[in-house]
């Protein structure tokens, strides 16, 4: 598998905290938002695909065991509502908020 985040891919990711790797998914989120309402769905689609991929190197990750079912239920929603047919009924905005929590915690370093 050809990683677009190489150095993470490579073991850095696994040094960061559970709230940290989840805030850096939440930003690839955020830039996929940002570029799809910005009507470039190449810069949208490569931002979601960074987003999927750093959430599956934090599934991978040891220290994510218990949280597995929360963390593939993302990936399903995610994929869902920027893939395919939005049958969740995700936002934008729910999204936002989200990962709001996971970026806050890293940031007061929980």
């Amino acid at each position: 598998m050809e990683y677009q985040h190489k150095n993470l891919a490579g073991g850095r990711w696994k040094k960061l905290s559970f709230f940290e790797q989840m805030a850096n998914v939440g930003s690839e989120v955020e830039r996929t938002i940002k570029w799809k309402n910005k009507r470039n769905p190449q810069y949208s689609q490569m931002a979601f695909e960074r987003a999927l991929e750093l959430l599956d190197l934090t599934i991978a990750d040891k220290k994510s065991k218990g949280r597995l079912k929360e963390l593939s239920r993302v990936r399903e929603t995610l994929a869902d509502y920027f893939a395919f047919e939005n049958i969740y009924q995700s936002t934008d905005k729910s999204w936002q908020k989200y990962f709001y929590a996971f970026s806050f915690a890293a940031r007061i370093n929980l």
